[in-house]
């Protein structure tokens, strides 16, 4: 029986070079799903409210990065849809792949990807420590936001928002000096 090898980051800039959507998950290459509108609305949405937050210095400033490739090891490279630093704590405009373990990632899920985003995600990150951890449904118009609490994701904060009125004014952790607007984010108007 051959054994099985794990794929590295090298294994992955290889790969890339053919532009495919890729990223590497556990030591496993795998093809990111085609892009789709409602998921593309979703992140463009959401990244356009954290504009005031990338403008500010290193008080309360971050810097919020949309298909980031994130190497937390050799093995482990997602592409997040996603993801934040506190500009406090990476004080220089960051260049390149990302080798710093993020302060937030946000990924929002797929078709066919969902066990990728709700379960293999969340348990790496959370082994990671990185302490915040949002899950978006465009599909089902949901958020899930995780927060570590002594070492593990406990939900910090979750909406539905099938309703614009109730999702239009939301403070949600890590950002509780931004207002967001999920109504937007999902496409109501």
């Amino acid at each position: 029986m051959e054994a099985l090898k794990l794929k590295t980051v090298d294994d992955l800039l290889l790969a890339s070079q053919q532009d495919e959507r890729i990223e590497l998950i556990n030591g496993e290459i795998v093809k990111r799903p085609m892009a789709r509108s409602d998921h593309a609305l979703a992140q463009a949405g959401l990244s356009g409210q954290f504009l005031p937050l990338w403008r500010k210095g290193s008080d309360g400033g971050w810097w919020i990065m949309s298909e980031i490739s994130v190497r937390y090891n050799e093995h482990h490279c997602p592409a997040h849809d996603l993801a934040g630093w506190r500009k406090e704590r990476v004080p220089h405009r960051p260049t390149g792949m990302m080798e710093i373990l993020p302060d937030w990632v946000c990924e929002i899920t797929s078709p066919g990807h969902e066990r990728k985003d709700t379960f293999t995600q969340l348990l790496r990150l959370q082994a990671y420590q990185v302490p915040y951890y949002w899950l978006i449904s465009p599909e089902d118009k949901t958020l899930i936001a995780y927060e570590l609490d002594n070492g593990r994701y406990r939900v910090a904060f979750s909406v539905e928002c099938h309703d614009v009125a109730t999702c239009s004014q939301l403070i949600i952790p890590p950002f509780t000096g931004q207002v967001l607007d999920f109504g937007y984010v999902f496409g109501d108007e």
